[in-house]
């Protein structure tokens, strides 16, 4: 049986949580890439690395990974009114929106006709497009998702 609760605060709480989680996803991602998707795990990494000719790489079982993550983080959070609720949703936001920048725009999985204007994702798709310039595991540069430095900005490049 549950105690009451306060629903509007539990409620801005998980928000919270879920907002700080959608933040430090972006660090553990970072870290993630860089020491263990370059490192230990390259012979799943590899394969995104490389051109493909289906539409699965064997690095779509991070994203999985991550996806189980979630739901069972909401899953507890639901059960036990717990902080894992906005854990497991913060998680699963960076995923959508990781889903939409990394795997949409910036690699067209799902094809898409649009050139972006904006300052912001165009930095991101050249940070990227910088990464998979190196097709071995090491060196490469620029393993965040949702953030590149203004290293790759067009002014700064002079590219377009």
């Amino acid at each position: 049986m549950h105690q009451q609760i306060d629903l509007p605060m539990y409620m801005a709480l998980q928000i919270l949580t879920a907002l700080g989680t959608f933040l430090l996803m972006e660090a553990w991602a970072w870290f993630m890439h860089k020491y263990l998707l370059h490192g230990p795990l390259w012979f799943l990494h590899k394969t995104h690395h490389r051109p493909q000719k289906t539409w699965w790489e064997w690095n779509d079982l991070v994203s999985l990974l991550y996806g189980v993550a979630a739901a069972l983080c909401i899953m507890h959070g639901i059960e036990n009114q717990a902080y894992t609720l906005g854990i497991g949703a913060g998680i699963a936001l960076y995923g959508v929106v990781y889903f939409i920048f990394h795997d949409i725009i910036i690699h067209r999985r799902i094809k898409i006709r649009y050139r972006f204007e904006s300052s912001y994702i165009n930095r991101l798709i050249r940070a990227h497009k910088m990464h998979h310039k190196h097709l071995g595991q090491n060196p490469s540069e620029a393993y965040g998702f949702l953030y590149a430095t203004s290293k790759y900005d067009v002014k700064r490049t002079g590219n377009s």
